[in-house]
C-alpha cells in the first residue's frame, strides 16, 4: 500500500493561493511553472483535488477547450475531486467526483492507487481532512520567495510538533523544499 502525501507550493507566509484563488504568484517565480523533477511525487498513482483546485486547473489552461492539456499535469492517472457540485470533465480525463468525507473515500482511493502513492494536490482544507482522518503520511512543501497578504492557507489545521518529523530540507532553485512525515494522532 502506498502513502498519502500532500505535496504543494506555498508562500513564505503560508498561502497556497491568493485571494482570487490564483497561483499567478507561483508562476512568476523562476522555476514555478516547470518544477524541478526532484520535487514532484514520482510514485503517485492517484491524484486528489478539491473543487476549487480542480476548477482553477481547468480555467487556467482552458482545458475544457483544449483537453489535451489535461495530460500535461495529470497524465493518465485517475483524479478524484471532492465536491458537492456537478462539474465538467475534460474529454479523455479519468475524473471521479466524490461527495462526503475523506475517511469514507479512503478504500476507493487506495484501491485505485494500488501499491502507488495518493497525491493530495490541493487544497489545504482537503489535506486537512486527510489529517483529521489520520490518513496523511507526508507533507512536502516547496516554499516560494513570495509573501501575500491573504488567500488560501497551506493547511488550516493545528498539528503539533509531536506528529511531524523532519525528513529533509534543501534548496531547490528559488524554493526551500521541506518534507515532514506525519504520524497519526495518539488515541
Amino acid at each position: 500500500m502506498g502513502r498519502i502525501i500532500f505535496d504543494t507550493a506555498t508562500t513564505i507566509n503560508g498561502w497556497i493561493a491568493d485571494e482570487q484563488n490564483s497561483l499567478a504568484w507561483l508562476f512568476a517565480v523562476d522555476g514555478g511553472t516547470t518544477p524541478d523533477d526532484e520535487v514532484l511525487p514520482t510514485n503517485a498513482g492517484v491524484l486528489v483535488e478539491g473543487s476549487t483546485t480542480y476548477e482553477w486547473v481547468l480555467a487556467e489552461s482552458d482545458i475544457l477547450n483544449h483537453p489535451e492539456k489535461w495530460h500535461d499535469f495529470h497524465g493518465d492517472r485517475p483524479t478524484f475531486v471532492f465536491t458537492n457540485r456537478d462539474l465538467p470533465v475534460p474529454d479523455g480525463a479519468d475524473v471521479t467526483f466524490l461527495r462526503g468525507n475523506v475517511a469514507d473515500a479512503l478504500p476507493q482511493l487506495r484501491a485505485a492507487a494500488g501499491e502507488k502513492d495518493i497525491w493530495v494536490v490541493g487544497g489545504g482544507d482537503l489535506a486537512g481532512q486527510f489529517v483529521d482522518a489520520g490518513a496523511l503520511d507526508e507533507i512536502a512543501v516547496s516554499i516560494a520567495p513570495v509573501l501575500l497578504t491573504g488567500g488560501a492557507p497551506l493547511l488550516p489545521r493545528r498539528v503539533e510538533s509531536d506528529r511531524l518529523r523532519l525528513v529533509s530540507a534543501k534548496a531547490v532553485g528559488q524554493f526551500a523544499r521541506v518534507v515532514y512525515a506525519v504520524t497519526p494522532p495518539s488515541a
